[in-house]
């Protein structure tokens, strides 16, 4: 199962690396890491996407809890939540696929924001599954280039995660 663990640690030099250490040391796949300080500046937030049983991610956030730089761990989808990617996708437009590149980008709310002779870049905006749809959904030979953040979450409504 895919899990959402949302993580604040202390803004120090090598928070990060424990974090991703402990998750190498016992052999589990992070699929994506965004960090970025928070509203208070001695703290940053992690975000991890990983896959496992329930066992094996109670097992990582009590793993978590134990190193000093973290303060808080949250599985986000435990609870109802918000999840959203920024992928930036560049493709070929060329002739007749231009009208076809800004109809799809269009179907799937994105923007261009780049534009040459030959090539658009789109930004997308949205869950992981629609930027995989969006990927699915073209030609593989006219994508020329992909970059994605990953995933950010937040807990929907009252819920929220700070000390």
């Amino acid at each position: 199962m895919r899990h959402i663990i949302s993580i604040l640690v202390e803004n120090e030099p090598g928070a990060l690396s424990r974090v991703v250490d402990l998750f190498a040391a016992r052999a589990y796949n992070i699929e994506t890491l965004t960090v970025a300080p928070t509203e208070d500046p001695s703290l940053s937030r992690m975000t991890i996407v990983s896959k496992g049983s329930d066992d094996v991610i109670e097992q990582i956030t009590k793993h978590l809890n134990r190193l000093i730089d973290v303060v808080k761990v949250v599985d986000l989808v435990e609870h109802p939540y918000i999840e959203r990617e920024l992928m930036l996708i560049k493709v070929r437009a060329v002739g007749k696929e231009r009208e076809e590149m800004k109809r799809m980008a269009d179907i799937f709310r994105g923007r261009i924001i780049d534009v040459t002779e030959k090539t658009y870049t789109i930004e997308l905006t949205g869950d992981s599954r629609k930027c995989d749809a969006f990927i699915e959904a073209l030609d593989s030979e006219s994508i020329l280039e992909t970059v994605r953040t990953g995933s950010s979450g937040i807990s929907r409504g009252d819920r929220i995660l700070k000390v």
